[in-house]
Order: structure tokens, then sequence, then C-alpha cells
């Protein structure tokens, strides 16, 4: 027991992720006839919570899945768990000499632990490139999933298995813009 215990506290190789992850769209469609996406979420809560605001919260109502919010409350889970027993706060991230290198000249030093402290901590989330980035980026990425009709995992795991030539529209989208993020605007920000 200890020793799948040992095993899971390590980082996995994407060749066993990735082919976990992708089997999840196959998996849901099959057993349970359900696509897999995770940006209607927050509209099914809204809807849950506050049935009689807008119409769009309204028309969502009557069709709510609850089995995605069941998913949502698993990847809070499951970040707790993470978190709270897998991670190594003594560990250094695993990110390439160059990484490093880039984000020391922004000013980012500390690799200790699950995420770089400069970014993603308390402390951090209380200077004004912290609620930059939680509140802005928090922002751009929910206007953009709406905007898109989908979040990344939609598209890029289920909409690109399905052949969807919306959801390709939409993954390059994203790539551009975090593409664009990295190299002109997170430079102004930190």
């Amino acid at each position: 027991m200890e020793s799948w215990i040992a095993l899971l506290k390590q980082p996995w190789p994407w060749y066993v992720t990735g082919p976990l992850i992708g089997l999840v769209v196959p998996i849901l469609f099959i057993a349970a006839n359900k696509r897999f996406g995770l940006s209607s979420n927050l509209t099914h809560i809204c809807a849950v919570i506050a049935p009689r605001r807008p119409n769009f919260l309204t028309r969502e109502r009557s069709a709510i899945a609850y089995w995605n919010l069941t998913i949502v409350l698993g990847l809070i889970l499951g970040g707790f768990i993470a978190v709270s027993f897998l991670s190594h706060p003594e560990q250094v991230v695993g990110i390439s000499e160059r990484t490093r290198a880039d984000l020391g000249a922004l000013g980012i030093t500390d690799f200790m632990g699950l995420v770089p402290r400069e970014i993603f901590s308390f402390e951090s989330l209380a200077t004004g490139r912290g609620l930059i980035m939680v509140l802005g980026g928090g922002f751009l990425v929910g206007f953009g999933a709406r905007y898109a009709g989908g979040c990344t995992s939609g598209h890029g795991i289920t909409g690109l298995s399905d052949i969807q030539v919306p959801s390709l529209v939409a993954v390059l989208g994203f790539f551009a813009g975090g593409f664009i993020s990295t190299f002109l605007i997170l430079p102004l920000v930190l």
C-alpha cells in the first residue's frame, strides 16, 4: 500500500496522463451519453442559486446537468487532496532552466513547492499585480469561454476528438491568446 501512495506522490509522465485524460471523453460518452466540458458549470451553479434572475439563467435552469456539478466538486476535492496529501513543499517545481531564467528576469525566483509563490499565494493576491492576474485573468477566461462557446477542456478534449472545426478554431485562438499573454501582457504585469 505504501508503494502505491509513494507512486501517486510522484509526477506522472505525459505518456500516462495524456491517454488517461483522452479516455475520459469516450468513457463519458459511451457509459453515460455525456459530453465533457466545464465552462457551462458556472451557469448551472448560478441557475441553481438564483433561479429567478435574468432570462439567461432561467432558460438554463431547465437544462441543468447536475452531473456536471459533481465534476466540479470532484475537481475541488481533487485539488484539496493534491495540495494536502500529494504535494511536497520542499520539492522544486519541475520546469526547464531556460524557463527559470525567463521567470527570474520577471522577478519570480521561488520555485519551491507546487507553484511559484510570488504568483500563487494569498500574500501575492493582496498586491496590485495579484488582483490583476486573478480578477482580470478570471474575468478574461470566463468571458473567453462564454464567447468561444466552451472552455479549453471542452473544445480541446471533446471538440477536437469529435473533429469539430469550431473547436479547432477555438483551440487555435486559445493558443494565440496564451502566446500573446505570455510574451506581451505578462511581462507588463509582472
